[in-house]
């Protein structure tokens, strides 16, 4: 159904990086694992470093998942705008070209759970 105005509509968004005070969204999501089957939030400043992010704000949120103490964290595939990434684990989140509200996804190779039981 098609909508007219009285006036001129501008819609003011609700979730800009001002309204988080210093801290800002990351999405992430561990690729064919169907127990976290949509990206998850972590909210982080942009200087917090890379690795803080996944022992503090990813890696808890893993711990349920039956893979997740089999996870070789050297071997994760990481993606930023669904293009292969490889984060500095000690630089900031700014310094690894993550902003506000981008997603971060990671594979982890030899488990899967969208894999059919052998």
């Amino acid at each position: 159904m098609a909508v007219t105005a009285n006036y001129e509509y501008v819609g003011v968004p609700a979730d800009t990086l001002a309204n988080f005070h210093g801290n800002q969204i990351v999405y992430a999501c561990w690729d064919q694992h169907l127990l976290l089957a949509a990206p998850f939030i972590c909210f982080v400043t942009p200087e917090s470093l890379f690795k803080d992010m996944v022992t503090g704000s990813i890696m808890p949120l893993l711990e349920s998942d039956p893979d997740f103490a089999a996870i070789d964290w050297s071997k994760v595939e990481w993606l930023k705008s669904n293009q292969p990434f490889t984060p500095d684990f000690e630089a900031s989140i700014a310094g690894n070209g993550i902003g506000h509200k981008d997603q971060v996804r990671f594979r982890t190779p030899n488990l899967n759970t969208l894999r059919a039981i052998d």
